[in-house]
C-alpha cells in the first residue's frame, strides 16, 4: 500500500487554505471600464448587413453586463445569416458575473449533436475557442463562444474560472467579456459554417482586444498552437 509522506498528506489542506485566501483578498477590486464602446465593432462580411438588437432591461438585469453589443447580419440575396454578441463586464460580482453558454444554449428545445474545440488564427495567434452545433427538430446551428479580457483569449471554462480567482486576488481586477457567434445551417453544409464563424472570430479578436482595459505584464499576442487536435464528442451536453 502507498504510503503518504507528510508533504502529501497536508496537500489538500494547503489547497482548501490558498483557496480561502484568494477568496478574501477577491473582495478588493476594481471596476474596469471599456476604452472604446462595443458599438463600433463590425464584421465587414461581403453582402451581410448587420442590424442591432435590444435586450430587455429585465433580461439586462439577468445577465448582469456593463455593456454589450447584438447584432444580426443577414444576406438578402441568399436568406443567409448569424448574429453576434459581446457581453462586457466590468468587474464581477454575485449576481453580476459571466453566465455560461454551455448552460444556457441548450434552451428552447435546443440540444447539443456534437460539442468541442476549435481554433481561430488571428495575425496574433492562434487561439483555442468553444464549438457547438446544435439541433432543434430539422434546425441546425453552430455556435461559437468565447472569454476574452485580461489579456486571454479563453475556451476552458476551469481555466477561465481559475484565472478569475486569481487575478482578483492578485491585481483587483475581474473585467471580462463573452463572445458568442451563431450561425443557423441553412443550404450551407457545416464546413461552410464553420469557415463564416471562423472568418468572423478573426475579425473580433483583435478589434475587442483594442477595446479592453489592458492588464499590465499581459499583452494578448497567443502563441499559435501547432498541435491543437480539434475534438468533437457526439452528444457531449454543452
Amino acid at each position: 500500500m502507498h504510503r503518504l509522506t507528510p508533504l502529501t498528506s497536508w496537500f489538500p489542506a494547503q489547497i482548501l487554505a490558498l483557496g480561502c485566501v484568494l477568496l478574501l483578498l477577491s473582495r478588493q477590486q476594481r471596476a474596469m471600464p471599456l476604452t472604446a464602446p462595443l458599438s463600433e465593432l463590425s464584421v465587414t462580411q461581403p453582402g451581410f448587413a448587420g442590424q442591432d438588437v435590444p435586450i430587455g432591461e429585465k433580461e439586462q438585469r439577468i445577465a448582469g453586463m456593463s455593456s454589450f453589443m447584438l447584432r444580426l447580419y443577414t444576406d438578402s440575396t441568399t436568406g443567409r445569416a448569424f448574429s453576434v454578441y459581446v457581453g462586457y463586464y466590468e468587474e464581477q460580482v454575485q449576481g453580476k458575473s459571466i453566465h455560461s453558454p454551455k448552460n444556457c444554449l441548450p434552451g428552447a428545445g435546443w440540444e447539443p449533436l456534437s460539442a468541442g474545440v476549435t481554433e481561430i488564427r488571428t495575425p496574433g495567434g492562434a487561439f483555442r475557442v468553444n464549438r457547438y452545433l446544435l439541433g432543434k427538430d430539422a434546425s441546425k446551428a453552430l455556435v461559437y463562444y468565447w472569454y476574452q479580457g485580461r489579456g486571454r483569449v479563453q475556451a476552458s471554462e476551469y481555466a477561465v474560472k481559475w484565472d478569475l480567482l486569481r487575478d482578483k486576488a492578485l491585481t483587483g481586477r475581474s473585467d471580462e467579456a463573452l463572445v458568442r457567434i451563431v450561425v443557423p445551417l441553412r443550404s450551407e453544409s457545416s464546413e461552410e459554417a464553420d469557415s463564416l464563424a471562423t472568418t468572423i472570430g478573426a475579425e473580433l479578436i483583435p478589434q475587442l482586444e483594442r477595446r479592453l482595459p489592458s492588464f499590465a505584464g499581459r499583452v494578448l499576442s497567443a502563441a499559435t498552437v501547432p498541435g491543437l487536435k480539434l475534438t468533437s464528442t457526439q452528444g457531449t451536453s454543452p
